[in-house]
C-alpha cells in the first residue's frame, strides 16, 4: 500500500544501467556488406510490361497498325489479332510474335514495335520503401544511380536514417542486402556513394531513432 505523498525514487545506479542498454542499441546500426560495382554493359534489354503504350506497326498494311496499350494480364489486341502476350518480351521479341501470328493472314508479314508510356514489368520496377517523401515502384532506366532514384521519390522525409538505408538485390538467384548511405550522398555530396541501381532491386530506408 503507497502512502499519499509519498515518491519512489529510482537508485542512480538503475538509471545509468538502463542509459548502458538503451545507447549501444540506439547507436548500434545493422551492417550490410557495401553494394558491388556494376559494369554498365550488364544493364538488360527493356522489358514490356502492363500499362506500356505500344506501337505496331506492319509496313504496307497501315490498317493493321495500331498503337494499342499492354493490358493488366500483360496481353495486347490488334486489328486481326486478340490476346497477343507482350508482357516480359523486348520490343523486337513481340516484333517476331507478331509477325509468326500475322503470316496467318499476311505473306511475309513485317513488323516493327516501338513502346511509348514506359512502366515495363514489376520485375524490372526499382522500388522504394520507408522514409522516402513518395514511396513508389520507378520503372528502371539505363544506368540509373541511387540518386537517379532519390530525385525520382522526392528525396528523403525529416525522419529517414539515410545512412542506415539499404538495398536488397537478387544474386545468382538469392536475395541478398547491401548498405547504402543516403545522407552522406545527399547531404554531403559524397558522390561515391551515388550506387548503381538494378532491376528488381529494393531500397529500404528506415526511420531514425530520434
Amino acid at each position: 500500500m503507497c502512502l499519499s505523498g509519498h515518491k519512489r525514487t529510482v537508485p542512480q545506479w538503475a538509471v545509468l544501467f538502463l542509459v548502458a542498454l538503451v545507447l549501444p542499441a540506439c547507436s548500434t546500426a545493422p551492417k550490410y556488406p557495401p553494394l558491388p560495382s556494376m559494369a554498365l554493359d550488364e544493364a538488360p534489354d527493356y522489358l514490356i510490361g502492363p500499362g506500356d503504350n505500344v506501337n505496331i506497326f506492319v509496313w504496307g498494311l497501315p490498317e493493321l497498325s495500331s498503337s494499342v496499350p499492354v493490358r493488366p494480364d500483360g496481353k495486347i489486341t490488334t486489328p486481326l489479332i486478340e490476346d497477343v502476350p507482350a508482357s516480359g518480351l523486348t520490343p523486337t521479341e513481340l516484333a517476331r510474335e507478331m509477325e509468326e501470328v500475322l503470316a496467318t493472314y499476311v505473306l511475309d508479314p513485317v513488323v516493327t514495335v516501338i513502346v511509348t508510356g514506359f512502366v515495363g514489368p514489376y520485375s524490372q520496377q526499382v522500388r522504394v520503401v520507408g522514409e522516402a517523401t513518395n514511396p513508389q515502384g520507378v520503372p528502371y532506366r539505363e544506368n540509373m544511380t541511387a540518386l537517379d532514384l532519390m530525385i525520382e521519390v522526392g528525396g528523403l522525409t525529416e525522419f529517414a536514417a539515410g545512412n542506415r538505408a539499404s538495398i536488397i538485390r537478387e544474386v545468382d538467384g538469392k536475395p541478398k542486402q547491401f548498405s547504402v548511405r543516403l545522407d552522406d550522398l545527399i547531404k554531403r555530396g559524397r558522390i561515391e556513394e551515388n550506387v548503381f541501381m538494378l532491376p528488381g532491386d529494393i531500397l529500404i530506408i528506415p526511420e531514425t531513432w530520434f
